[in-house]
């Protein structure tokens, strides 16, 4: 009987063998929504899985864009806002919550009326959002180092110090940890939020410029994705070291584990989405490359819809849009 590590080396050399033929899908555009009048740098996503809508944060039209899935189309613009990063929908109290990296205002919106809640001054460059799903408290990272943590109502409870400004950033939901990327100092901060404090840092090998972020809790791995190069990273969450590196798409902005098919989808600002398989806790494929468009470097993965929503900005004569790619398709890598 063969052992796990035989096993492991079975499966990669069978990948090899059949070209990732039968372990993998590629995804496919199913659909592509306009966003009329939008212009500039689109950051970051949130979806509204009971209403299915999508909030997008036009940072360079300094507003929020709100489209309706299910139908199609944009459905509203929430404007005067100050370069916007960063959003949440909370579904308790039917929020939508704005960090805007021009004023270092968090701003909370009713999501049905869409008119202000409140206004919170945090500090310059507000940016990630995340919610706590054990507290129901948010998390906001801003300025030269700091994560802001809010109660639902918006009222600041707690700030933790980091040595740089925080980026992407992922939460244990059975644990008690944070995992922070912090580009300006090359590393990964391991916050423990109980205690709202720093307990460890790991380096990122010799890449820099680690923004996006996502976490495999149950196998115990973080991806991140560096710029400099542009690298996959996957590290073990027990002792920060990196277990597999592979190239990937230039100017990632976000990257997301989908659970349920062992993938790995990455999107980067050079006009691509990159797929890797999970073969085991250490070993991954990629699997599929499809191109996008320039400066598509956003995005979200709604697991429940098997989506992966991209943001693609104004490119000269083509309109900003949505685009809508199936993961659960098995067309071939394009």
């Amino acid at each position: 009987m063969m052992n796990k590590g035989q096993r492991d080396l079975l499966v990669v050399a069978l990948f090899a063998m059949l070209g990732g033929a039968g372990l993998a899908c590629a995804q496919t555009l199913a659909r592509t929504i306009p966003l009329p009048g939008v212009v500039g740098r689109i950051d970051h996503l949130a979806y509204d899985a009971e209403h299915q809508r999508l909030y997008i944060a036009a940072l360079g039209n300094n507003t929020v864009e709100i489209v309706d899935v299910k139908a199609g189309k944009a459905l509203h613009t929430i404007g005067g806002l100050s370069e916007p990063q960063g959003l949440l929908y909370e579904p308790q109290r039917n929020r939508i919550w704005v960090a805007n990296a021009g004023d270092g205002s968090v701003r909370l919106f009713d999501a049905t009326t869409f008119q202000p809640v409140r206004s919170i001054p945090l500090g310059d460059d507000a940016d990630n959002i995340r919610r706590d799903p054990t507290t129901g408290q948010v998390l906001v990272g801003y300025g030269s180092g700091g994560i802001a943590i809010f109660d639902p109502e918006g009222n600041k409870v707690a700030d933790i110090k980091v040595d740089a400004h925080p980026e992407s950033f992922q939460l244990e939901k059975d644990g008690k940890r944070i995992f922070v990327n912090l580009p300006g100092s090359h590393k990964v901060a391991v916050i423990d939020r109980v205690a709202s404090a720093v307990t460890s840092s790991w380096k990122t090998d010799d890449a820099q410029s680690n923004f996006p972020m996502s976490l495999d809790e149950q196998d115990g791995r973080l991806f991140i994705v560096c710029r400099k190069p542009a690298v996959l990273l996957v590290l073990d969450t027990r002792s920060g070291a990196v277990v597999a590196k592979l190239p990937t798409v230039g100017d990632s902005d976000d990257v997301f584990y989908d659970r349920s098919r062992k993938r790995i989808y990455v999107t980067g600002g050079d006009g691509a989405i990159v797929t890797y398989q999970q073969q085991s806790a250490d070993q991954y494929n990629k699997v599929a490359q499809m191109d996008t468009v320039k400066g598509a470097r956003t995005s979200l993965f709604v697991p429940e819809l098997a989506r992966l929503f991209v943001a693609a900005r104004q490119e000269a004569s083509n309109p900003a849009a949505v685009r809508i790619y199936d993961v659960a398709g098995t067309a071939g890598t394009q």
